[in-house]
């Protein structure tokens, strides 16, 4: 780095910008600021020892070729370390290729930072959106990640500010909406970087939208707009108030919770950002908004269905799995794979006809928490649940009620085995446990244990990824490649033996 080059992270560090900000906006690593700034710091502080040390630097072997390098720098500006290192060598330079890297980064002028022309736009033209990440220390929460979504509008500056905890597809979605609500309209586009949620993929330059996106996006009538990758000044009106964030929302505040700091966010804090006259602008936010509102799109009679959608297969205690909790559903349900809608507070569970058989209160995702209604349980009337059970078996196979009437006389706990057989269908197809109970009845082994051994030897688990579900899928497809490498035959080694025998059989031919 050089004294220019210092200069400016001096300059900006003086005038209030964040070490993040300063790296993102001259394109240096963030430890390189803050090793500069502390540099200083020091250097201010103990102006006798920086003296000293300029005085005591002792030469360098490369500094009789100074005029060599300089000349072929002029001549060669793309010159690399190696090359310029077998010049000095030429030139009767005896040491290191080091040495000679260092001072060639120091030497090297570097171009200067492509100025960015603000870009504004007329009124309900263009919004931009953005997540940042946050470390935030609440009081009774503790120390987590938040995400600070932000959708700011390109005229008149307002913007929809609320930190959440994660970034996937639902939550951007419901997010937007909200932002819609909060300005009462939609702006005709909205700029992105390259987020997953958004932008699936890129071919060259051209983006390929996520159809989830897209079809969320038509529903509202605006078009989405990815920026050119690795250019975040494109979408600069909501970068650089994520730096206001950090030194004015978060700085000597203190939040319990992540519900205390968003409503402190939506009834203290963007009013008074809606009030204050904009630097840019020079009006209020609030009162350009007021002329920007025509010209947004109005929104739809209907907001868009946020809810996610999933699939799980209800386990032997009839409870099925979502976020790491655990919800009741009717026990008779055991081993059927069906369909849940997740909203902002509840879970809803349907049968496979989509007639719902279950709601529960949304719990906090993660704490392993567990929410039964008492109506789910197999109850006390051993006669019904001994013909439920039995119409579950009938309808797998003529084999399957075979098998169920037997495991009940001859198991002492026949109907509790029964569920976890039952449960099987969620690890294994269906046409496996079926030919296992048919296996099970040819040799009358009538317990869970010979069902579970039968399926061991002769099936093959479904696979994780078959069980997971359609979001997690999709990430895991885009970060393992959905085309797996294919097997190659051990024919294709055999010459690495032949090779290995022949210098073998050389050595023993040797004196």
């Amino acid at each position: 780095m050089n004294e220019t080059e210092r200069l400016q992270v001096i300059s900006l560090f003086y005038r209030g910008q964040s070490y993040r900000g300063i790296a993102r906006e001259l394109g240096i690593n963030r430890k390189t600021v803050a090793a500069v700034v502390r540099a200083h710091q020091e250097q201010r502080a103990n102006p006798h020892l920086a003296v000293a040390s300029k005085v005591l630097k002792r030469a360098s072997f490369l500094d009789p070729f100074t005029d060599k390098i300089k000349d072929l720098l002029t001549r060669y500006p793309d010159i690399t370390a190696v090359r310029l290192h077998e010049e000095l060598q030429a030139a009767g330079f005896g040491g290191g290729y080091t040495i000679v890297k260092e001072r060639l980064r120091e030497l090297r002028l570097r171009p200067s930072a492509e100025p960015v022309m603000r870009f504004e736009t007329p009124p309900g033209v263009q919004a931009q959106m953005d997540y940042s990440p946050f470390d935030i220390p609440f009081t009774s929460e503790g120390k987590r990640r938040v995400h600070a979504f932000s959708y700011v509008l390109g005229y008149s500056r307002r913007r929809y500010l609320r930190f959440v905890e994660s970034q996937d597809f639902t939550t951007t979605v419901r997010e937007h909406v909200r932002a819609f609500g909060y300005m009462e309209g939609v702006a005709t586009v909205c700029l992105y970087d390259n987020m997953k949620v958004v932008v699936q993929t890129w071919d060259g330059e051209q983006p390929l939208y996520n159809p989830r996106f897209l079809a969320f996006a038509m529903h509202y009538g605006f078009r989405p707009w990815a920026c050119k990758r690795r250019r975040p000044q494109t979408k600069g009106k909501v970068e650089k108030p994520f730096h206001h964030i950090e030194t004015n929302l978060l700085n000597a505040r203190s939040f319990s919770s992540l519900d205390h700091l968003n409503a402190f966010v939506a009834e203290v804090w963007l009013p008074q950002i809606d009030r204050r006259v904009h630097d840019t602008t020079g009006h209020p936010p609030l009162e350009l908004w007021e002329q920007e509102k025509p010209h947004l799109l109005s929104l739809p009679d209907k907001p868009y269905d946020t809810a996610e959608v999933i699939y799980r297969t209800v386990g032997p205690e009839w409870h099925i799995p979502s976020k790491q909790n655990f919800y009741s559903v009717p026990w008779s349900r055991i081993g059927q794979t069906l369909p849940a809608r997740i909203t902002e507070t509840e879970l809803i569970v349907y049968a496979p006809d989509i007639r719902e058989i279950a709601r529960h209160q949304l719990l906090a995702p993660g704490t392993g928490g567990k929410h039964t209604d008492a109506k789910h349980a197999p109850g006390g009337d051993e006669r019904h649940r001994h013909e439920v059970l039995k119409q579950r078996f009938t309808e797998l196979s003529p084999q399957g009620v075979v098998f169920f009437e037997q495991l009940v006389r001859t198991r002492r706990y026949g109907k509790d085995e029964a569920h976890r057989v039952l449960a099987l269908l969620g690890t294994y197809d269906r046409e496996d446990l079926i030919a296992a109970l048919d296996r099970a009845c040819r040799y009358r082994a009538f317990s869970l244990t010979a069902v579970e051994r039968i399926l061991s030897a002769q099936a093959q688990p479904r696979s994780l990824l078959a069980s997971l579900g359609v979001e997690a899928q999709q990430h895991l497809d885009a970060l393992l490649g959905e085309d797996p490498v294919p097997a190659r035959s051990t024919a294709e080694y055999q010459h690495l033996l032949d090779d290995h025998e022949h210098g073998k059989k050389d050595e023993d031919d040797s004196p």
